[in-house]
């Protein structure tokens, strides 16, 4: 567990239920001071389970499995997934091989990015919970394009192996998103909804 900011004295404890640096460099732009911690989650999907189903089941499992460290805390959850254009899901490679052919899969296709969101009040049990869906088209890549991306990115912790806020902006032809943090992992429009509605003030 990490400290984000020194919370104001009668400012309620929130907490992002995530490891990934990514979503806590997101969230430092609210302003807000925040803990983390990393989610003890089994993030396979169920047998038959829509990626939409499951985005939004783990986002909501993630931020309910630190409820017993953070009893009175408002707790933030966010999972994400990339669908190929066959339905079938692009998950974090792990290593190169698997990222080089997650990447020559997504070349010249569209790729949808699932993020589901969840906002929990550890006080009262109830949670908001949102998604928000990315598309963006992958132009024809070639093998020494896959290959030089990995050299510079090695985004093997990423869904679908792709990084937009970097490199892999190269890798496209467009996008089509309602809010790029989105994309990212964690949506921050939504959030900031939320928060607000929970009595955070953002800004």
């Amino acid at each position: 567990m990490s400290q984000g900011a020194v919370r104001a004295p009668g400012v309620r404890e929130i907490v992002l239920a995530s490891s990934s640096p990514y979503r806590r460099e997101l969230l430092e732009r609210l302003k807000v001071p925040f803990v983390w911690s990393a989610p003890a989650v089994d993030e396979q999907p169920f047998d038959g389970e829509a990626p939409e189903a499951t985005v939004r089941r783990l986002a909501e499992s993630k931020a309910r499995s630190l409820v017993r460290a953070h009893p009175d805390a408002l707790i933030i959850g966010s999972d994400q997934v990339a669908v190929s254009a066959d339905g079938g899901l692009l998950n974090k490679p792990g290593n190169r091989e698997t990222a080089r052919l997650l990447l020559q899969r997504s070349s010249g296709r569209a790729i949808r990015f699932l993020t589901g969101l969840c906002l929990l009040d550890g006080k009262s049990g109830r949670a908001q919970v949102d998604l928000s869906e990315c598309e963006v088209s992958f132009r024809k890549l070639t093998d020494g394009e896959i290959e030089r991306y990995l050299d510079v990115e090695q985004p093997y912790d990423c869904a679908g192996a792709f990084k937009s806020e970097k490199l892999g902006i190269a890798l496209l032809e467009s996008m089509s998103l309602p809010d790029p943090t989105a994309l990212v992992g964690l949506p921050l429009i939504a959030l900031s909804a939320m928060l607000r509605r929970a009595g955070v003030p953002v800004p």
